[in-house]
């Protein structure tokens, strides 16, 4: 089944999600629940209450019980887009003004904390104490992941192994617990939620380094900004770290991000040029692949139900995505 079948087949759960999502943000201040709304609005690709619900169906199938897990998940992820922009100075974001261009730093910043809190606030409706567990330890690994990227801005001298560490913690944790949680709020066995968070986590080594990929490679009107933004922002990513690696490009390519860093130009361009000259990119879609191995690999001891399938076509499109 194609994605865009699949989301079809899913649209009322996934659309109760989405008004949830907007209850749930809606604020008595309304400035607010303007700013709050604003990246809702912008849309996406809800992979994270897609990979809830049919990770629910190896259990006791139950909508309102994974709305509770469905909804905060996302909004932790947009959150974290709301801080995001406010580090990375991004000026747009799904092709629409980021909070903190329309707003001001201090308003993104604050947004960004208030959808934290309500989406904790969802989750405790659950009387699960073990998700709650497994969701505030998640949080802590996050945070500790975006200060290492921040710490890592122009590192040229980082290792792979510490790049995948770094994306372990700011976008597979988060993608791994979306199946793990969904199937623990419907009591499903232990065994299937530990493979169902395996699935989750490959998959989502994969979707970030895809993400890094189209961040070089990808055009503004299909990622909604500009290419090149990792590189300006000072994100030296997987496809980069390989390319420093080729000899014969190394002393240019380093040469370029030092001009970024000291801001003697105005854009990425030319390392953006270089990098897709590279083995680089080819060498990290080769890793990208090798993570959807594993994660196809995960699901062979779930029973072979539609979600099964479903989830292994999701994998398939994460690799090879465009957007």
């Amino acid at each position: 089944m194609k994605l865009m079948q699949l989301y079809a087949t899913m649209k009322s759960e996934l659309q109760a999600i989405e008004d949830q999502m907007a209850q749930t943000v809606t604020s008595d201040l309304p400035i607010l629940s303007e700013t709050s709304q604003h990246l809702l609005k912008a849309g996406g690709k809800r992979i994270r209450p897609v990979f809830v619900l049919l990770s629910g169906k190896f259990g006791s199938y139950s909508l309102e019980t994974l709305k509770r897990v469905a909804v905060p998940l996302e909004l932790i992820h947009m959150a974290t887009l709301v801080h995001d922009d406010v580090i990375d100075d991004a000026e747009t974001r799904r092709g629409q003004l980021t909070v903190k261009t329309k707003w001001d730093n201090r308003i993104a910043m604050y947004t960004g904390d208030y959808i934290y809190a309500k989406a904790l606030t969802v989750i405790t409706e659950l009387d699960k104490p073990r998700i709650h567990q497994i969701l505030s330890g998640s949080i802590v690994q996050m945070c500790i992941g975006e200060m290492e990227q921040i710490r890592d801005f122009f590192n040229v001298d980082q290792s792979v192994r510490n790049y995948l560490r770094r994306i372990r913690r700011k976008t597979a944790l988060l993608i791994a617990i979306s199946c793990q949680l969904g199937a623990m709020a419907t009591n499903a066995p232990v065994k299937l939620s530990n493979a169902l968070y395996k699935f989750g986590y490959n998959v989502g080594m994969a979707f970030q380094i895809t993400d890094d990929l189209l961040d070089l490679c990808g055009t503004e009107k299909a990622i909604g900004k500009p290419p090149g933004s990792d590189l300006r922002q000072g994100n030296i990513t997987l496809p980069v770290l390989y390319a420093l690696q080729e000899d014969g490009l190394k002393d240019r390519l380093l040469n370029e991000i030092a001009l970024i860093k000291e801001e003697e130009v105005a854009n990425s361009t030319a390392a953006v040029k270089l990098v897709r000259s590279s083995v680089g990119i080819k060498t990290a879609e080769k890793l990208a692949d090798r993570y959807i191995v594993k994660a196809l690999k995960a699901l062979e001891s779930l029973p072979d139900i539609p979600a099964k399938r479903n989830l292994a076509d999701i994998a398939r499109f994460v690799a090879k995505r465009s957007y």
